[in-house]
């Protein structure tokens, strides 16, 4: 008998973003989906953050409402005394964060989340349009980050510029975000 060769044949997962291809905006406002990006929730006793600090190549900060990026493009959100995101559009978080010698939680949440870039002299008004949290450049300067509403849905807002943000959510809630943010950008006026 003649044995036959048998080749495993490798299926390849791909994700498909769930904004993709999709624009909008209105009076001096874009909404474009973000790039994607690997995310991680980290959480660990802010006495250890050091040790993280130097695995992830940034200092994670430690203050409300603050966030710390590095050259590479990563950032790192503070979320409570204990909780970071982390987005990395490049490089790979959980693996950095797997050679730390501390007790941490790490958990990768690229699947789950997607974000919506909010940009332009209209920008904070369109998040004003369904976020209660206070945007104003006194209190979310550049650099800020907070974990708050929009409309219905939980949400994390990244100020990344004088008139930019990134609105981090659950991908399944990316349909309504986009819809809630686009309808509130046609009421604002630049």
């Amino acid at each position: 008998m003649a044995k036959s060769a048998q080749t495993a044949k490798v299926a390849q997962a791909v994700r498909v973003e769930p904004l993709a291809g999709r624009i909008s905006g209105g009076a001096g406002v874009t909404l474009t989906p973000a790039n994607p990006a690997n995310r991680v929730s980290l959480r660990v006793d802010p006495a250890n953050a050091k040790v993280l600090s130097r695995a992830l190549g940034l200092d994670l900060p430690l203050a409300p409402k603050t966030s710390a990026s590095n050259a590479k493009g990563r950032l790192a959100l503070w979320l409570g005394p204990d909780e970071w995101l982390i987005i990395d559009e490049i490089g790979d978080p959980m693996g950095d964060l797997a050679k730390a010698k501390v007790l941490h939680s790490a958990a990768d949440i690229s699947h789950r989340n997607t974000a919506i870039v909010v940009a332009g002299k209209g920008a904070r008004a369109t998040l004003e349009g369904g976020c209660p949290q206070n945007l104003s450049d006194a209190v979310f300067p550049v650099g800020a980050a907070t974990r708050t509403v929009l409309g219905k849905i939980e949400v994390v807002i990244y100020r990344s510029g004088e008139t930019d943000y990134r609105v981090e959510c659950w991908r399944s809630f990316s349909d309504y975000a986009f819809s809630f943010l686009t309808e509130a950008s046609k009421d604002c006026l630049a």
